[in-house]
Parts: structure tokens; C-alpha cells; sequence
């Protein structure tokens, strides 16, 4: 019985000790899996639950135009941070944040309940709201400084400039092109806490700081792109037209000194505007240039010596090709005339003729060698290569219409580059938008030189084709674009649009390129005005707002005029600061432009100036244009804080509700404000008038 029982006792003995194995493996099974196979997951969350890594957005580089004016700032903002694991309370913390920051509090409260070390709440606020998030001192929340991108003139060179996106990302434009110079590197704060998300006081924080941008100097120059968008806003404004490009480029170097398309948007609201209006049509879009593309003909011709500038030519008014009738835009024809005559009159018919005998291999040639149906590589976003026939399908009667602008299509940036290689002597250069690159301490990164892409045409020939050029604006179908005092090179188009099933009736896009001076060209320029309404012929509307451009340009660059023997040399012109008019009744804009050697120009009817462009500070040469605006404020609708003007004058009071976009209608106008209406403090949307009481 005894035996039975040691028996037994063994047995159990025995099983206990399996049990106890069984469970001994299991645990070293575990710790073995835990320290191989789950270490990285185990070590990550446990540097999660101690320490809290809240990121420093490194500041972006500023855009300068070409002598160091601001297009481009980033401005000091406050975003709002979370971080979970120290929140006790994540309903009540959630409602409190999303009444402030008008959140979702549903998501909101979804969010901080996520087991996660750092999450964003809302980024870039206004410093009111931050201010508000600070006094209510919840557990996990904080904020930190980032970066918010400001550009100082609205919408001037908004299709170069570009915008931003929140993690301070370019999206368009330079800002896109030129990113990875501008955005910097981003740093963090790290710090340590313990096991009950209290901040350990000695322990080794870290603060990795950030590395700013390097800072972009254009070769845009602010005065210039101001002069053209002037013009632009006038242009939309008196030919109600669907669009319209302005460039101007310096033909020796490449840079592009303005670059503006309408409409356009304000790149500090981009995301109010339709994603269309993004678009900068001056190098995304193609369209058939017309008689513009004729200087690419005659630098063909003459280059090749089909044909002397004196050559006689005769125009019924029509030529036949292949079965099809040529028309001449001018009824009846114009007769016998030379081919310098023929590109002042912008004859079709002679331009036909002289497109045959050029012939296709070599007029292919030359549309290849000005870069047409090709890339410039200027660096702006979403470039266009244009559309050629492909050269083995090439027939006689497209030879003949592409000798007159049809049959092609090019965008704004090519015709104009092609137009400056004309001017600069034959080399085509590649059209560049930036100068240098440059660190915070005023190093230089990268130098843009000029470019020279081929030499298109022997100087010798470059120079007939100017004197031709210059005919044409001098004597010819150009006379609109004509400066007195200079000598303009250029050449008008008009292109009807093609559609569906051919081309469209009563849609036109009118244009003006050229140069100027024509024997020392340092400006090249394009116009092109898309669907006008009513008049519609580039050298009825094209070419005017070409000379209106270039005049204000070449007073700007300091070009003395090219006087005839009769006239006396004159002084060089002066250039004024354009003073604030904004506000002020129109007679008293008038009078103090005009007091100041510029020439006002009103838009609209109304008692009072809302806009001015150029805006307050500009310099532009004495004589020159502003247009002012008086029913309808250009500025975004919005709310805006009345400021408090006691004690102001009547000017002081003008300025300062006019940097706000609001008007004034002034009771009394001598004195200081004694009282206004609304009070200060008050919101109201952009535009508003506030009544001011002087005594």
C-alpha cells in the first residue's frame, strides 16, 4: 500500500514538474519573442509614451524681385498641437477647442482619444483665436510658431509667384519650381516626460533648430510688372475681352522683367479662386498667332535669301493653293508693292508666295531652330510645347497657312522668346525667372547666366529684318505702337479661333510683339488680348497698349530718346513716388496726381477713389499713368476691424482706413475726427464706408 503511494506522490510530482516546464517555456518562448521580435514596437512606444517631439517649422525663403524688393515673405503664425496620452479629458477638451477653432467636435473629440504621441489640431490660425486656445490652459494642448506666406502686393505676378500649401509647400509657380531652395529643413523641441506625462525636470531636453530657406532674387523688377498690369486691368476694362498676356523680356540676357495674364488671383486667399484662374496662361496655353508669326517667316526668308527687302510683288488679293483660295485680310488686294511693303501691310497673299519658294524642309528648319513646337525650359510650371504638323505631312497648302500664323500654335513665352532672338542679334536664348539664389547671410547659392540655346540667324540679317520691322510700326500696319522719340520694332496679328469644326466666327485674338529701340533693342514685348469684344484687329488694340507699355518702361529703364537733328536734347526724366489718392474725392486725386507729373485715369463713376493702381510708394517716371477706380473697391470681401481715428486729420484718417480696404465719407473736412460711425472695434466687410465727423 505504501508502494502504491511513493508511486503516486512521484507521479504528481512528476506532472507538476511538466506543468511547471510547459509554463517556463512559455515564458522564455515570450521573452524571446518580446525581445526579438517586438523590440523596435516596444522600444517605439515607450519613446512614445516619454518623450514628445514638437516639431519647429524652419522659416521659407523670401522672394525678391531683380533689385531686391519683397514679392514673397513668410509671417510668424501660431498652430494648435495635441498631444493625446496627457489629455484627462477628451470630451470636455473637444468641445471647448471646437467652439474656438469651429471644428467638428465629434471628429475632434475622435482624435484625441487615438493612441498617438503628436497630432495637429488646426494650423495657422489668427492670433486672436491662438490667444483664446492659450487662456483655456487645457492638458495636451499647445501651441507652436510656424509659418504663414504673405505676399505684400496681392495679386501682382501671382502667376509667377505661386502659392503655398499648409505644411508651407509650393504648389505653383516659383514657389513650386524653386522649392526645395526656399522651404529650409524643419526642427523639433524633445522633450522627456514620466509615467504620469509630467515634464521631467533634469532630464536631457533637446531643441534641434530649424535651417531657413535660401532667399530667390527674380529677374522680374517690380515697377515694370506694376506698369503692365496697370495696362492689363485697363485692357480688360475696355475690351471686356475673355483674357489677356502681357511679357517683357530683356532680349539680351533672357530674364523676364513682367509676366501677367488676365484674370488672375490673389495668391494669399488661392483657395477662394476657381483652380482655373491658377492657370498662367502666358506659358500653359497655345493658340494660332496670326500675323505675329510672320517675323518668323521673314527671318526665313531673308536669312535664306528667297527674297530682297525691295523685291516687287503684286497682290489681286487672293492666291491659290492646292485648290484653296488664300484671301488677303484687305479687300481688292494691295496691288504692287515691295516685300518690305508687303510685311508693312502684313499681306497675306505676299507672304504665301514667299513661304512656297522657302519651301518646307527649310521652313522647318527655322521653326525648329526658334524653338517652336518645343519647350523654352523656363522655369515655371505646366509649360506647353505648342502644336506643328509633323514635317513628313506637311503639304503645300500648310506651308502657305503657316506662313501667315495658321496652321500652328505657339504659346505667349515662345513668340516672345523668338521675337527677343531676333532682337539680340540672331541668338536664341532661354527665357529665365530667376537671377540668383542667395543663403540668409547673402552667399551666393546659384547664378543664373544668360543661356544661349543657338544662333538662329546671321547679325547681318537680323539687322534687315529690324529696319523692316521698324517700317512696320513707323509706316506700316503697326503705327498704334509708334513712340515718339524712339525707333519700335514690331509686327501686328489678328487670328481667328479655331473650334470645333473650323474656325469660329466673331472670336478673334488680337496681338502685338516687338522690340524697342529698334537699333538697340533692350526690351522685347508681347501683347495678346484673347476674345474682345467690338474692335478686335491687333493694331487697333494691341498695339496701343504695346506703346503704352514701352513708353512707361523705357522712361523707367533711363533710355534716352533718339532725337531727330531738329530737336533740342533734353534732360533725362525724372521719377516720382506715386502718392496715396485712395479716399480722397476725385477732383482731389486729380489734382494731386497731377501735381506730382502723373496723369490720372479714372475708371468707373463715383465721388470717391476706392483703388489706385500703381499702389501708395511705387516710382514710376514722371508723366506716367495711374489708373484709379471709384464704384467698386478691388479688395476681397471680408470682415475687417474698424480702427479708432480720433484725433486723426482728415489725410491721416483717409490712409489709414484705406490700408484696410475701407472707405470714408467725411462729415467737416477741417480739424481732427471728434467721432465716427461705425464705432472702433466694430466688423464690418471690406469696402464699407465709415462716416467721420471733423471739427
Amino acid at each position: 500500500m505504501a508502494t502504491v503511494s511513493h508511486v503516486t506522490i512521484r507521479k504528481r510530482v512528476a506532472f507538476l514538474f511538466l506543468i511547471i516546464s510547459v509554463i517556463m517555456m512559455g515564458l522564455i518562448g515570450r521573452l524571446l519573442y518580446l525581445q526579438f521580435y517586438k523590440s523596435v514596437w516596444l522600444s517605439e512606444n515607450a519613446v512614445d509614451q516619454r518623450i514628445r517631439e514638437i516639431p519647429v517649422e524652419a522659416k521659407r525663403g523670401i522672394i525678391y524681385d531683380r533689385n531686391g524688393r519683397e514679392l514673397a515673405v513668410s509671417v510668424s503664425t501660431e498652430s494648435v498641437y495635441a498631444i493625446p496620452a496627457e489629455i484627462r479629458n477628451p470630451e470636455e477638451t473637444a468641445a471647448k477647442l471646437a467652439a474656438i477653432l469651429a471644428l467638428d467636435e465629434t471628429k475632434l473629440t475622435n482624435i484625441l482619444k487615438k493612441r498617438q504621441a503628436f497630432t495637429w489640431i488646426k494650423r495657422k490660425i489668427e492670433p486672436e483665436i491662438g490667444h483664446q486656445v492659450q487662456m483655456l490652459n487645457l492638458p495636451g494642448i499647445g501651441l507652436t510658431q510656424e509659418n504663414r506666406r504673405y505676399y505684400p502686393y496681392d495679386n501682382l505676378a501671382a502667376h509667377v509667384l505661386g502659392f503655398n500649401g499648409i505644411d508651407s509647400q509650393g504648389l505653383d509657380g516659383v514657389e513650386m519650381t524653386f522649392d526645395s531652395y526656399l522651404k529650409g529643413r524643419s526642427g523639433s523641441i524633445v522633450i522627456e516626460y514620466d509615467a504620469r506625462g509630467r515634464e521631467i525636470p533634469n532630464a536631457s531636453h533637446r531643441f534641434s533648430p530649424p535651417i531657413d530657406g535660401h532667399n530667390i532674387y527674380l529677374t522680374l523688377d517690380l515697377v515694370i510688372q506694376q506698369i503692365v498690369e496697370r495696362e492689363l486691368d485697363r485692357v480688360m476694362k475696355e475690351t471686356q475681352a475673355k483674357a489677356v498676356t502681357i511679357i517683357a523680356i530683356d532680349p539680351r540676357d533672357g530674364g523676364i522683367l513682367a509676366l501677367a495674364n488676365r484674370p488672375d488671383y490673389n495668391p494669399n486667399k488661392f483657395s477662394e479662386f476657381s483652380p482655373k484662374l491658377w492657370r498662367n496662361i502666358a506659358v500653359s496655353n497655345v493658340y494660332e498667332p496670326g500675323s505675329t508669326f510672320k517675323i518668323v517667316t521673314t527671318s526665313a526668308v531673308m536669312s535664306e535669301h528667297i527674297v530682297k527687302a525691295d523685291e516687287k510683288f503684286f497682290d489681286p488679293g487672293e492666291v491659290e493653293v492646292q485648290g484653296r483660295r488664300i484671301h488677303c485680310w484687305k479687300h481688292g488686294g494691295h496691288g504692287s508693292q515691295t516685300f518690305a511693303e508687303v510685311v508693312q501691310n502684313s499681306c497675306n497673299v505676299g507672304f504665301v508666295n514667299v513661304g512656297l519658294r522657302l519651301g518646307r524642309e527649310s521652313f522647318y528648319r527655322y521653326i525648329d531652330a526658334f524653338g517652336l513646337g518645343q519647350h523654352t525650359n523656363i522655369d515655371l510650371p505646366g509649360e506647353a510645347k505648342g502644336i506643328t504638323i509633323d514635317r513628313a505631312k506637311a503639304t503645300p497648302i500648310n506651308i502657305a497657312t503657316m506662313s501667315i500664323g495658321q496652321s500652328i500654335a505657339v504659346t505667349p513665352i515662345q513668340l516672345v522668346t523668338a521675337a527677343a532672338a531676333v532682337a539680340n542679334d540672331g541668338k536664341l536664348l532661354r527665357p529665365q525667372i530667376v537671377r540668383e539664389v542667395k543663403d540668409k547671410s547673402g552667399q551666393v547659392i546659384r547664378a543664373f547666366q544668360p543661356d544661349v540655346v543657338r544662333q538662329v540667324l546671321d547679325p547681318s540679317t537680323t539687322k534687315q529684318v529690324k529696319e523692316i520691322l521698324e517700317s512696320v510700326v513707323s509706316q506700316g500696319s503697326g503705327r498704334n505702337a509708334y513712340i515718339e522719340g524712339f525707333k519700335i520694332a514690331g509686327k501686328t496679328g489678328t487670328a481667328q479661333k479655331v473650334g470645333a469644326g473650323g474656325y469660329l466666327p466673331d472670336k478673334y485674338v488680337a496681338s502685338f510683339v516687338g522690340f524697342a529701340p529698334a537699333d538697340d533693342p533692350q526690351v522685347a514685348m508681347l501683347v495678346v488680348i484673347d476674345e474682345p469684344v467690338g474692335l478686335y484687329y491687333g493694331g487697333q488694340i494691341a498695339a496701343p497698349v504695346f506703346g503704352a507699355v514701352m513708353k512707361d518702361v523705357l522712361q523707367y529703364l533711363k533710355v534716352n530718346p533718339q532725337l531727330s537733328a531738329n530737336s533740342q536734347t533734353g534732360t533725362e526724366q525724372a521719377h516720382v513716388l506715386v502718392p496715396s489718392v485712395i479716399n480722397l474725392s476725385v477732383p482731389e486725386a486729380m489734382k494731386e496726381l497731377q501735381q506730382a507729373g502723373l496723369i490720372p485715369r479714372i475708371e468707373e463713376t463715383g465721388d470717391r477713389i476706392a483703388d489706385q493702381i500703381p499702389k501708395p510708394g511705387s516710382r514710376i517716371p514722371s508723366g506716367g499713368g495711374v489708373l484709379l477706380y471709384t464704384m467698386t473697391p478691388r479688395y476681397s470681401t471680408g470682415e475687417v476691424t474698424v480702427p479708432d481715428l480720433t484725433g486723426r486729420t482728415l489725410r491721416e484718417a483717409s490712409d489709414s482706413l484705406a490700408e484696410l480696404g475701407l472707405a470714408i465719407k467725411p462729415v467737416g473736412t477741417n480739424g481732427q475726427a471728434i467721432k465716427q460711425d461705425p464705432l472702433a472695434g466694430s466688423k464690418v466687410l471690406s469696402g464699407t464706408s465709415i462716416t467721420i465727423y471733423f471739427e
